[in-house]
């Protein structure tokens, strides 16, 4: 088993859970980050989002609340703001994200992570 893996994960979300399941079936034991709890700090999700080869718009879950409420789609906003926040709305982060190998991929579909293992 190797711990060099690492899941951003919601144990909510039917997604995730089948990406954690994956994972597992390939013999990995990714460490479990539940974002939701943990939420990544801005350099961390910068360096996802380099590894993922996306802009943070690309990442954000669209039909939030927190995302019109917080009138993310503005075009104005700059890269930081929209980074600060997913911080400070984990909600927003797209899921599940595992990274690998220095790559990173979305779990959607599950098979997709295994582009980088």
């Amino acid at each position: 088993m190797t711990n060099d893996i690492t899941i951003y994960h919601n144990p909510r979300c039917s997604k995730s859970r089948a990406t954690l399941e994956l994972l597992k079936t390939e013999g990995k034991d990714p460490q479990l980050v539940e974002y939701l709890k943990e939420p990544p700090t801005a350099e961390t999700l910068n360096a996802i989002l380099d590894m993922l080869g996306m802009e943070p718009r690309e990442l954000m879950r669209k039909k939030e609340k927190e995302y019109t409420e917080a009138g993310l789609d503005n075009p104005e906003l700059s890269r930081d703001a929209l980074i600060a926040a997913m911080v400070e709305h984990p909600r927003l982060i797209e899921r599940p994200i595992v990274i690998a190998n220095g790559k990173a991929a979305i779990g959607r579909p599950p098979e997709k992570v295994l582009e980088i293992l």
